[in-house]
């Protein structure tokens, strides 16, 4: 699911006009690789920072918060969004 993750914020990213870099500085990480793991799925966003990545790539923060939900934590995901059959913010 991380994987999945990693290409919806790529893609997300991308439809903003802005690099790894850009997005790594905005975000305030020292080095774009941290958001390179992420979009390769090798790592997540931290909570902490859903609402600056969010910003940086246009996505309203609740939405960006639940789609994340649904890739880093389906099971808990199904419990608050049952009745959301597709999983899609």
């Amino acid at each position: 699911m991380r994987k999945q993750a990693g290409k919806w914020l790529s893609a997300r990213r991308e439809a903003a006009g802005i690099t790894q870099a850009q997005l790594a500085e905005q975000v305030g990480y020292r080095y774009y690789t941290f958001v390179s793991q992420v979009e390769g799925g090798h790592g997540r966003v931290p909570s902490e920072h859903f609402q600056q990545w969010a910003d940086c790539i246009g996505v309203p923060r609740q939405d960006f918060a639940k789609m994340l939900l649904r890739f880093y934590e389906p099971d808990v995901f199904r419990l608050l969004f049952p009745s959301d059959v597709t999983g899609r913010a």
